[in-house]
């Protein structure tokens, strides 16, 4: 039987279609837009069976895409991490902690791992060691800020085996007290190594619930809108062996996020061997729509990456950085493989475009799809030697989360351009954003949008003036379809027009019309990849196929989900599906409204029972 024609209309469709802009109806048909106009002719469209869903007259974007995140490794943990993103205050978020602790099982730790800063709290500081440790005498804390530090209580220090013995690493201190024990402070002097590798030596998830945790990680992305991501690679992100989940997701259809990924080195000294070995492994573009690859980076070289904790002075790449870099540059040039470096400061990308320059000398670099990374003080005779070569430049909104050190350590002028994106825009580069998720910034794509539009901080600081900020028109064009020439498909994705994937969102209020601080509260109530509804909540809940049950039961997803919402916007969601229960993001709290022990496992057939559909949300 031929899958059945999808229609949505009674909509405010932004197509992003400069030729048709504005629509009230979209049909789709086998993954693909079939028309975008007027609901009489998208009736006649379709066939007479198709599915038709109301949008009750709400905003309809394309679907939003990521152009630099770590979906693959996030997914892997998404099941074993609290999230304090957007959690208000520190009082709130050390709730939440010592709620997850009375429910964490020995030896599991409990692990909040970026996506929020000190600023966003209405206390404007961090928990302090002593405060953790009265929260968890007994199960391993561990909390990573941004690129700065780790907090570690002292459960989680037993459990790492730090002692007075334990050597500093190279980049990195273990700050010590004066008999000179480690307190549980780790600090990135610059490097995060010593952060990455200690969070490294937590427990893992087994590879079934890995899957369903990299399940519900995507499902996360569909609330907010998000059908697409280009995975950045990672540290501890290892080819093939750590891909070998989200592969097996895509064997079996679960894959509900269309995702390009990146292979990123993982040992010093051993990148150019790693993409010798890859390019005779696989080609950028090889899979399909839903998995493909797309390409190098963004580590391509260690001797290249600096760092961006905005409180550690810059630092410097080594004397060996060229030579590191070019003969992995020639090699990926030859193979017409596209890459994307990590690059926050002006100097290291200037370095780097000598040796690009150098290169293209001998093999042009024309039609390959390569960039660079953050770019946050990158000057306006680099950005012109990228125009000149053809490049490109990925923003993230890691400024909404480091703004403030970022002034206090170079003023507030020079923070007016970081990074600058309109002198990008007018050199024509193509320019996109993403998140850089989930260890610094949080996934959440409304926070960027919010950031671009508005050129404030999480924790309220105005960092830009007007002519670097962007229009809203424009900040939605880079989270859509000026994101796809990242992964070399323009054209393929990105606008609601006709021979288009059918991704899409509909909206929970009007981005273009909304207050600017509404801006990052906005989330989708409708998400559709390729024609398929991969997410509904409120008047769409149930819409969607259902999820299988958090694993494991003791996660903090099972309680707290994702991305905090606040109170108000629960309480919408509460009146719209007509529950009389205290739903939270996951209904947990039915339970508690009815006196009953429900088991976490049953809490979806429990919810159903009681005719409440907040369970979808």
């Amino acid at each position: 039987m031929a899958p059945t024609d999808l229609l949505i209309v009674n909509a405010k469709i932004a197509t992003l279609d400069r030729e048709n802009p504005q629509a009230e109806a979209v049909a789709m048909r086998d993954g693909k837009f079939l028309f975008v106009g007027s609901e009489q002719e998208a009736r006649a469209a379709a066939t007479p069976d198709a599915r038709v869903i109301d949008a009750g007259g709400r905003r309809v974007i394309p679907g939003l895409i990521d152009s630099h995140m770590h979906i693959i490794r996030g997914g892997l943990n998404y099941n074993l991490e609290l999230r304090w993103d957007g959690v208000p205050s520190l009082a709130d978020a050390m709730d939440m902690l010592r709620a997850q602790v009375a429910r964490t099982p020995s030896p599991q730790w409990v692990r909040v791992v970026g996506g929020f800063t000190e600023h966003q709290f209405a206390e404007k500081r961090l928990p302090t060691i002593e405060e953790l440790n009265a929260a968890a005498p007994d199960t391993p804390v561990f909390i990573l800020h941004l690129y700065d530090r780790a907090l570690l209580n002292a459960a989680a220090l037993r459990q790492v085996g730090y002692t007075r013995d334990t050597p500093n690493p190279p980049g990195g201190e273990i700050v010590r007290d004066a008999a000179g024990n480690p307190t549980g402070l780790l600090l990135a002097q610059p490097n995060a190594t010593i952060l990455y590798a200690t969070l490294a030596r937590g427990p893992k998830l087994p590879p079934d619930y890995q899957a369903n945790s990299t399940r519900h990680f995507m499902r996360e992305m569909n609330s907010l809108g998000v059908t697409g991501v280009i995975d950045a690679g990672g540290g501890f992100q290892n080819y093939p062996d750590d891909y070998a989940i989200i592969e097996q997701l895509h064997d079996e259809g679960h894959l509900t996020v269309r995702i390009s990924y990146n292979l990123f080195t993982q040992k010093p000294k051993e990148e150019l061997a790693d993409f010798s070995g890859w390019v005779k492994q696989v080609s950028p573009g090889q899979g399909d729509d839903r998995y493909r690859h797309n390409g190098a980076g963004e580590m391509l070289v260690y001797s290249a990456a600096d760092f961006e904790d905005f409180r550690q002075p810059r630092p410097d790449m080594p004397p060996s950085m060229e030579g590191d870099l070019e003969p992995v540059i020639r090699l990926l040039a030859e193979n017409r493989w596209p890459w994307r470096l990590h690059a926050t400061y002006d100097q290291t990308i200037g370095r780097a475009l000598d040796v690009y320059e150098k290169v293209n000398r001998d093999i042009p670099l024309t039609g390959i799809n390569w960039f660079f990374d953050h770019c946050e003080t990158i000057s306006d005779r680099n950005i012109d030697r990228i125009a000149a070569l053809g490049g490109g430049i990925a923003v993230q909104h890691r400024m909404a989360y480091q703004g403030e050190y970022f002034v206090e350590r170079y003023g507030a002028r020079a923070a007016e351009r970081t990074p600058p994106i309109a002198r990008m825009l007018a050199a024509g580069i193509p320019v996109g954003a993403g998140t850089d998720a989930t260890r610094v910034a949080s996934y959440n794509p409304w926070v960027s949008l919010s950031w671009l539009v508005t050129g404030k901080t999480v924790g309220g600081m105005g960092l830009y003036p007007v002519a670097n900020r962007m229009s809203r028109d424009k900040a939605l064009a880079m989270w859509t379809h000026e994101n796809t020439w990242f992964s070399n498909e323009v054209g393929k994705k990105g606008q609601i027009k006709a021979g288009q994937l059918a991704d899409l969102a509909v909206l929970s209020g009007d981005y273009f019309s909304v207050p600017e601080s509404e801006i990052v509260h906005l989330r989708s109530m409708l998400t559709v990849v390729g024609g398929e509804v991969v997410h509904g909540e409120r008047d769409f809940a149930g819409l969607a196929p259902p999820l299988p049950p958090v694993m494991p039961a003791w996660s903090p997803v099972a309680t707290f989900g994702g991305y905090h919402r606040t109170p108000e916007a629960q309480a919408r969601i509460t009146a719209a599906c007509g529950c009389a229960h205290a739903c939270n993001v996951h209904g947990h709290d039915h339970a508690a409204a009815l006196g009953t022990d429900v088991p976490t496992a049953d809490v979806q057939t429990f919810w159903g029972a009681l005719g409440c559909g907040c369970w979808a949300v």
